[in-house]
């Protein structure tokens, strides 16, 4: 019987070689389906050569490294897909076809290697959403539901131009976030540089002049001289070190749990500002995916899971996990996470009307532009009180280490007349 020779990519998109035994190509495209294996490419065996068994594949370090460290697609990048498949399927390109194009289009290696996959399985008669949902280092959970319900309701271009709307939103969202939190983070960053680059090298310069000059250190100078003395120190410094990178790595292992990780996400939401921003955040992002996920007719307790998975903070995990069991139990949502006290009043009251009057994504869409008009201003407030903070907190390092450099110069002059 003939050998075939084929070629498919795992979930991991790695290139795996096996050999079928088959009356035909097209048995042995039918057995390696039903293997779970779909067929990048399929040849016959040589003549001149004897069957050999599968060997197992040789492991590449570097190609095994490389692909580890591929860059996986962002929001952007998805919304960027969405909105080209919306826009050719509505001009009535073949969903093939259409794959074809984007994965030419492509940079990405992951993504080209995902989309040239997934053009291979539905040419074999695989539904888009199935064929998405072997990739989830590309393509996440909310984004093979949408694709599923658009495929079944017949209106795949509209949902994805929907969720395009919905990827392009959240990327706005995080960008305001990461905007809020990464100025004061960087000047924090640089102030400290500058207090450890003047403490270690340029104070030891000055403490040896006063010292030959006989100068006598005020008290404020001494300190900075002796924290000079204690940082150039390997001998102190080194066993601090080892006990910063054990609490980091402690923190990080207490955090990996579901108990470490529920406390701190916890603490957050009650940090002043910082809190506040985090939960609007997370109450735009529930509203803006619960109204998508609605309209495109994804079920309530799939939706729910969905949006546990995507909500970023564990309490409120917990919350819509709660919810979807009394879902289950016949409650409504509004009421049910009315009782976990985790998301505003003023959005529950919104969502229970949608639940009353059947326009749940039109109630949930204008909730979720109020809360990222609240984020918007949040951030605007909190970079306009940090600003001027950390240009005070600079200059007060600079200005204290330049007092405690000039404070021995007055006893200096004293001796001198």
């Amino acid at each position: 019987m003939p050998v075939f020779i084929a070629n498919y990519t795992n979930r991991q998109g790695e290139t795996k070689e096996v050999h079928v035994t088959a009356a035909s190509m097209a048995l042995a495209k039918r057995d390696l389906r039903r293997s779970g294996k779909i067929a990048t490419s399929i040849v016959p065996q040589p003549t001149n050569s004897k069957p050999t068994k599968a060997k197992a594949p040789r492991t590449d370090l570097g190609q095994s490294l490389s692909k580890m460290l591929e860059k996986r697609p962002g929001v952007r990048d998805k919304a960027l897909f969405s909105n080209k498949m919306a826009a050719l399927i509505d001009a009535g390109v073949p969903i093939v076809r259409s794959l074809e194009m984007l994965a030419s289009q492509q940079t990405q290696p992951l993504f080209k290697r995902a989309l040239t996959a997934i053009c291979i399985e539905v040419n074999q008669g695989t539904t888009l959403g199935s064929a998405m949902r072997r990739w989830p280092m590309v393509f996440d959970r909310l984004m093979v539901s949408m694709v599923e319900a658009g495929e079944a309701g017949g209106v795949l271009d509209e949902t994805l131009r929907r969720l395009a709307k919905l990827q392009e939103d959240v990327a706005k969202l995080q960008n305001q976030i990461k905007g809020a939190l990464g100025y004061p983070v960087a000047v924090l960053f640089i102030a400290i540089a500058v207090f450890l680059g003047m403490t270690i090298f340029i104070i030891p310069q000055f403490a040896d002049i006063f010292k030959s000059l006989g100068a006598e250190l005020p008290a404020f100078t001494q300190m900075l001289v002796d924290l000079s003395g204690f940082l150039r120190s390997p001998e102190y410094m080194l066993p601090i070190i080892a006990v910063i990178a054990l609490a980091v790595f402690l923190f990080s292992r207490y955090y990996a749990t579901p108990v470490g990780r529920m406390g701190v996400d916890r603490v957050l939401l009650k940090i002043p500002l910082f809190g506040d921003l985090i939960l609007k955040s997370a109450t735009a992002q529930f509203c803006r995916t619960y109204s998508a996920l609605s309209r495109a007719g994804v079920p309530i307790l799939q939706a729910l899971e969905i949006l546990k998975q995507t909500s970023g903070n564990a309490a409120v995990q917990e919350a819509l996990d709660r919810a979807r069991n009394d879902v289950q139990e016949g409650i409504s949502l509004s009421k049910s996470l009315l009782s976990k006290q985790i998301f505003p009043d003023m959005a529950l009251s919104m969502l229970a009307i949608g639940e009353e009057t059947g326009e749940m994504d039109a109630m949930l869409s204008k909730v979720a532009d109020f809360y990222e008009e609240e984020v918007g201003l949040i951030v605007k407030n909190l970079t306009a009180m940090l600003e001027p903070a950390m240009i005070v907190l600079v200059g007060g390092i600079v200005g204290a280490i330049l007092v405690a450099m000039y404070l021995p110069m007055f006893s200096v002059f004293q001796n001198i007349s």
